[in-house]
Formats: C-alpha cells, sequence, structure tokens
C-alpha cells in the first residue's frame, strides 16, 4: 500500500510547495492578519486557512467536490456566499476606529490575544471553505497522484491532501516570523492602525472582487 516510485514524490512535492508558494487568498489573509495583530494572529489565520482546507480535503475525497464541478447553480451559490463574507469583513475593517491594535475594544474581562485569534482562525476556516475554486482544485490535483495498485482511492487521495498539509506547515510558519518580526514596531502605534485597518479592509474586498471574476 501506497508504493510510489521516487518520480512520483519528486513530481508531488515539486507541485505542492510551487502551488503554496504561490500569491493567493489564503496567504494574503495570513500575512494581512500578521501585519496587524503579529505572531498569535497571523498563527490563527494560519491554522484557520489549513481547517477550511482540510474540509475541502475531506470533500474531495467522499466525493462532494464533484457537485460543485458539475452543478453551475451550486458553485455559484458557493461564490456569493463568499463574496458576501469577504466584503462583510471588508467594511468592518473599514468601520474600525483603529488606534493601538494592543487597545482595541474587548468585551468586558476579554483577553485580546484569545478574543483575537479564535474570530482570525474562524475567519480563516470560513475564507478556505467559502472558496469554490479550492474545491474544484483539490479534485482536479488530487487524482493525478493516485496510482492503480497503490492502495484504496480514498486513502491514496487523504494521504496526498495530508500532505499538501505538511508542505504548507514547512513554508507558511517562517511568512508569518517574518512579518510579525518587520511589523512589530509598527503594530502599537496609534497613528498606523487605523491605515493598516483600512488596508486591511481594502485587501478583504480584493479578495471578494477576485472571487466574483471566477468562473467554473
Amino acid at each position: 500500500m501506497f508504493d510510489y516510485p521516487l518520480l512520483h514524490w519528486v513530481t508531488f512535492f515539486s507541485a505542492a510547495f510551487l502551488l503554496t508558494l504561490s500569491p493567493g487568498p489564503d496567504i494574503a489573509f495570513i500575512l494581512g492578519q500578521t501585519i496587524k495583530g503579529g505572531r498569535k494572529a497571523g498563527f490563527a489565520a494560519m491554522f484557520g486557512i489549513w481547517g477550511g482546507t482540510i474540509g475541502h480535503i475531506i470533500m474531495a475525497v467522499i466525493g462532494l467536490s464533484a457537485v460543485l464541478s458539475a452543478s453551475a447553480t451550486a458553485f455559484t451559490v458557493v461564490k456569493w456566499i463568499g463574496v458576501a463574507y469577504l466584503i462583510w469583513l471588508g467594511f468592518g475593517a473599514f468601520r474600525s476606529k483603529g488606534g493601538s491594535f494592543v487597545s482595541q475594544t474587548l468585551p468586558s474581562g476579554a483577553r485580546a490575544g484569545h478574543v483575537l485569534t479564535r474570530h482570525v482562525f474562524w475567519q480563516g476556516v470560513l475564507i478556505a471553505l467559502l472558496n469554490p475554486k479550492v474545491a474544484i482544485f483539490f479534485l482536479a490535483f488530487l487524482p493525478q497522484f493516485v496510482v492503480p495498485d497503490a492502495g484504496p482511492a480514498w486513502a491514496q487521495l487523504l494521504l496526498h491532501g495530508v500532505l499538501l498539509i505538511c508542505v504548507s506547515a514547512v513554508v507558511e510558519p517562517p511568512l508569518v516570523l517574518i512579518g510579525e518580526r518587520l511589523t512589530a514596531g509598527l503594530r502599537n502605534n496609534p497613528d498606523l492602525g487605523q491605515w493598516i485597518n483600512r488596508c486591511l479592509g481594502a485587501l478583504f474586498i480584493a479578495l471578494a472582487i477576485r472571487l466574483t471574476l471566477q468562473t467554473r
């Protein structure tokens, strides 16, 4: 089981690293949250994106992603839900009062890091899950590495999907650490807080526009 030639692994990991490094909504969201909230927010965004990715892997394994590929209506519904969510996040950032990110308004008795990371995590999950292109991508990408007689197809799909997450675990954490180091001195500057919130809002709106342009 899972008996693959060396060329198989070279091809898969080369493609996986290139796909992970390519600019996209996931990297943009992770870096945007790192700039706003530092290392904890960046890692929360990263884990959220991974959580949504795992959801797409599971859907690809059990075949539900095929529905998005075959049905124009299903694709359109999921796409516009994703667009609406990104726009909602964008306008929320635009409405922010700005100021220091450390002293942002929180519910009574709440800890800044806890509330921030929890919300960012679930934002990442939803951003990943509500992108139908990601579902179709996994349905198109993962089956290329299913080899006859190497094990059940579902098990091979699951294995390669998990390995994609492992590649992300190698590539993305350094991006968070670098981004946190570069912006640590700026994050608590009250004069820059509002400006960075506006940039984050613009990022969400740009991702929404990009999603509207996607077609099956």
